[in-house]
């Protein structure tokens, strides 16, 4: 892991000791900021802003009582200390001492009867209390003390509501008044980052911390906005601020260890989360990321005890129970059941914490023979993901039509010379859960092969050429457009761009399922690449993703009719690429693999021109990091009680039977469904 944290330095040990217990309070980490003051209370007695934060830390630990004794001998010192009152108010509203609690509120305004936080504090106290007319009254009067204040207040409102352009209008009427307000600045990043709108996003925070250099959660935004975006060394440098500015919470360093997660470097990250976790023990964000990172290099046990401590402090962490899951060699227990069955329909917690529970409930369902429940809560799961996906048939079947139409074997031949001749990258195509996690991890147990993961870069050729907009048109358009010198750069650019995923192996591989669309593309700018399609039965392969809860992507897989129609568009594009490059693609049935493995891996390394090595018998010794759903099931010996796993889910299938019917019948009579027998 890269070195060279910073540590809080401070000269007089009583300020260091107050920022060392703010900073575990901001880390959300109530038990041990009580700790340290109580420690430092008892060395000084009269540290007003210690006694203050002890109660602030007492209230957040919902230690109502004791908090209201702290704050109040902080009080009895001295009055009028706004931060006090504020949080004596939050002590009494615990109690169940509404009137009380207002009064405090009311002692602020006295005191400072200009600050429209204070009339904005009270208005929603007053509205707890269901004095309605007075909380609108004290809303009013902060919206008059600060009017900018209102369409914040509004455009948070709407945000909330769902509204995020409505919310958009307000933020910019804010900035066109007051074209450094860096609150309006960083909201508009936050809701262009929630809409990956990468570009615009980093835009906006970019600004947001040039007008206030030390405002920690635009730093946030911004990290993750650079981390999406790929901007890989200025997000680091963005988390980097982060620890300088407050070098005791955990959040930045989980920050840290997700962006080292996603450039590969695992044991950067497992030391960045394990960072957070000495700062905040129970930290929910880098249990689960530490566990993510174990997972991927293989070391299941220390996952699994990560992702069992996540529940443990979180009992509804819905992520947690999935990754256990999604381990695919996990088995639950009855009281984990029990407990999944307690969260998975209350409606007061979020879809996505739902959406996980019943994938993680079907697959315990499914270990135990209980196929009925198992697609039950399959099917409940897609149900509730499906509304807060983007996904179009319509669209994809039009851009399919004219990659059809333009990438004709005349183009392919006219292009093919101008192309990079090397013959450095392997694509590996399909559909998810068709055996290529398997292909790639045979492939990368080869010396001369480096094993990478789903690649982004192919898809970033095809945004190259979109912005070229040669003649106006983009891809697929443009391809009958472009200049030899275009297409030469086009293959350089993808072999450039991977290289930072690449070792010293000569050959690499790209498993991005989606490429298959994109096979004429690599023929015209890789035309020396090697393509290699994975199949399986389609209903396998279908019913192996209606069951994968995928982290982003893979859009079409939540709903059985919109997943059938997709596996005959990935169909169609085959049989189109196979008519059009005879012999350039390689099919690989996952059946054929399990059944015949050292033949089939023959004809594989054969296809790739690479030498015979046993170890790709033995892909399950490799101890490359695996990145995706299958991870555990490729550090085994090939089984094969997965083949045919359809049939547990005949019945319930019959909608996608029904799309898949004119493929179906094509098979031979016994991996026909009984429906269609």
């Amino acid at each position: 892991m890269k070195s060279g944290f910073p540590n809080a330095a401070a000269t007089d040990p009583r300020q260091a000791a107050f920022d060392r217990a703010l900073a575990t309070f901001k880390g959300g980490d109530a038990a041990t900021t009580i700790e340290l003051c109580r420690i430092a209370l008892e060395k000084e007695s009269g540290d007003l802003l210690m006694r203050v934060l002890l109660g602030s830390a007492l209230v957040r630990a919902r230690q109502f009582k004791d908090a209201e004794t702290e704050l109040r001998r902080a009080l009895d010192a001295k009055p009028d200390i706004p931060k006090a009152l504020r949080e004596l108010s939050s002590a009494l509203f615990g109690q169940g001492r509404g009137d009380e609690a207002v009064e405090c509120l009311r002692q602020i305004i006295l005191s400072n009867p200009g600050q429209s936080v204070a009339h904005f504090d009270l208005s929603m106290a007053l509205a707890k209390i269901g004095k309605a007319d007075e909380a609108q009254a004290a809303l009013q009067e902060s919206f008059r003390l600060d009017p900018l204040r209102q369409k914040l207040f509004e455009a948070v409102r709407l945000h909330r509501d769902g509204k995020p352009k409505e919310a958009e209008l307000r933020l910019r009427d804010v900035l066109r008044e007051e074209p450094g307000n860096a609150t309006a600045t960083r909201m508009l990043g936050s809701i262009a980052l929630e809409q990956k709108r990468y570009r615009l996003a980093t835009r906006l925070l970019r600004n947001a911390v040039k007008l206030a250099p030390d405002y920690f959660g635009a730093w946030v935004d911004l990290s993750r906005a650079l981390t999406e975006f790929e901007k890989t060394d200025e997000a680091r440098t963005a988390v980097e601020m982060l620890i300088k500015l407050e070098s005791e919470l955990a959040h930045p360093y989980v920050l840290l260890g997700n962006l080292e997660t996603k450039v590969g470097d695992y044991d950067a990250a497992i030391a960045a989360f394990e960072r957070a976790l000495d700062k905040q023990p129970d930290n929910g964000g880098a249990l689960a990321g530490l566990g993510h990172a174990l997972k991927t290099i293989g070391r299941q046990e220390q996952a699994v005890e990560r992702y069992r401590s996540c529940i443990r402090k979180y009992p509804a962490f819905g992520e947690a129970y999935w990754s256990l899951a999604n381990l695919k060699t996990f088995r639950f227990d009855d009281d984990e059941i029990a407990a999944m069955e307690s969260h998975v329909d209350n409606k007061k917690l979020p879809d996505e914490t739902r959406v996980n529970i019943n994938f993680a409930l079907g697959k315990a369902y499914e270990d135990r023979g209980d196929f009925e429940n198992a697609f039950y809560r399959y099917d409940s799961g897609c149900k509730l993901r499906r509304p807060h996906e983007s996904y179009d048939p319509v669209q994809t079947e039009a851009v399919h039509d004219r990659i059809v139409e333009v990438i004709t074997p005349e183009l392919i031949e006219a292009a093919a010379p101008h192309g990079d001749q090397r013959q450095d990258p392997i694509f590996i195509v399909g559909l998810p859960r068709s055996g290529s996690t398997l292909i790639e991890q045979i492939l990368a147990s080869h010396s001369m092969v480096d094993g990478t993961h789903e690649l982004p870069d192919l898809p970033r050729v095809i945004k190259t050429i979109n912005q070229w907009q040669v003649q106006g048109k983009g891809y697929p358009d443009a391809l009958s457009l472009l200049e030899p010198v275009h297409i030469a750069e086009l293959g350089a650019q993808y072999l450039d761009s991977t290289q930072r995923w690449r070792k010293e192996a000569p050959r690499f591989t790209d498993k991005m399922p989606n490429n298959f669309s994109m096979v004429g593309l690599l023929a015209m700018i890789l035309p020396n690449a090697r393509i290699i399609n994975a199949r399986r039965h389609p209903l396998d392969s279908c019913m192996g993703s209606y069951k994968q809860l995928f982290y982003r992507g893979q859009t079409f897989t939540y709903d059985l009719v919109e997943l059938g129609e997709y596996y005959l568009e990935y169909q169609r594009m085959m049989d189109h690429w196979h008519a059009i490059l005879p012999g350039r693609v390689l099919d690989v049935h996952y059946e054929d693999m399990v059944a015949d493995q050292e033949n089939q891996t023959r004809r594989l390394l054969e296809y790739c021109d690479l030498p015979w090595e046993d170890a790709c018998l033995r892909f399950y010794e490799t101890d490359r990091a695996v990145n995706t759903a299958s991870s555990e099931q490729v550090r085994q010996p090939i089984y094969s009680k997965s083949i045919n796993s359809w049939r547990r889910f005949e019945t319930q299938l019959a909608p996608l039977i029904e799309i898949l019917e004119p493929l179906l019948r094509k098979l031979p009579a016994e991996q026909r469904p009984t429906l269609l027998q």
